[in-house]
């Protein structure tokens, strides 16, 4: 749906991604990817279109198809080390802080591909709100495409899928929303591309109405 077509959602759970929807990182996601695929002799650019929404193990895997799991791990571990340390450039995606400040009280969770110290840094770094209840990469088996996190999401929190919306930036992201049997609210230009079930530039471009019922109504703004 463009993002110029007012659109209303209802729902009673959101589940939120993190980086590309809450958290700008893409500067340190660049330097570091384009480190480890210079070390892999690989193209950046074609590295870089691949990267978002995923842990980096699943990323590896997806580039180096032959390359041991093992190798992927081990590197994986390497770059969550890196992108900890590495917050230059890490800021909120604009309307992020006014849109934690109005779900606080209302049933939402993270549901990121970073684990709990990348988490904690970047949103640390962002000035974000930490929400309360996390599903982060220790939390599941399967990286998104999969659809475990934002399941899991919904279970802790209570609700059925159909009763959450998914707000990600990302193909792989958009993909395990849809697969969980969840709305999409598609963040920024990457999901554009993606056909979520509403798209917005950014947040400042959402409403977000608690009900007297416990509903949530969700307002793209024109």
């Amino acid at each position: 749906m463009p993002a110029t077509t007012p659109a209303t959602l209802t729902a009673r759970a959101l589940l939120l991604d993190m980086d590309g929807t809450l958290v700008n990182s893409d500067a340190v996601v660049e330097r570091c990817w384009r480190r480890w695929a210079d070390r892999q002799g690989l193209d950046a650019d074609e590295v870089l279109k691949v990267v978002h929404g995923r842990q980096g193990f699943a990323t590896m895997a997806v580039l180096l198809p032959d390359r041991p799991m093992t190798e992927n791990h081990a590197d994986n571990r390497v770059m969550l080390a890196e992108e900890t340390a590495d917050l230059e450039g890490v800021v909120p995606v604009p309307g992020a802080p006014a849109f934690m400040a109005a779900i606080e009280n209302l049933p939402h969770a993270l549901v990121t591909s970073a684990d709990e110290a990348l988490a904690q840094a970047r949103m640390g770094a962002a000035a974000l709100r930490m929400p309360e209840l996390r599903v982060t990469a220790e939390s599941v088996g399967a990286s998104k495409p999969d659809p475990e996190g934002f399941l899991k999401g919904a279970a802790a929190l209570g609700f059925d899928p159909a009763d959450c919306v998914v707000f990600e930036d990302s193909e792989a992201g958009i993909q395990a929303g849809r697969a969980a049997g969840m709305r999409v609210v598609g963040v920024g230009p990457r999901a554009a591309a993606f056909a979520p079930d509403v798209h917005i530039a950014d947040l400042t471009r959402l409403r977000v109405e608690p009900a007297a019922d416990g509903s949530i109504t969700l307002t793209v703004l024109t």
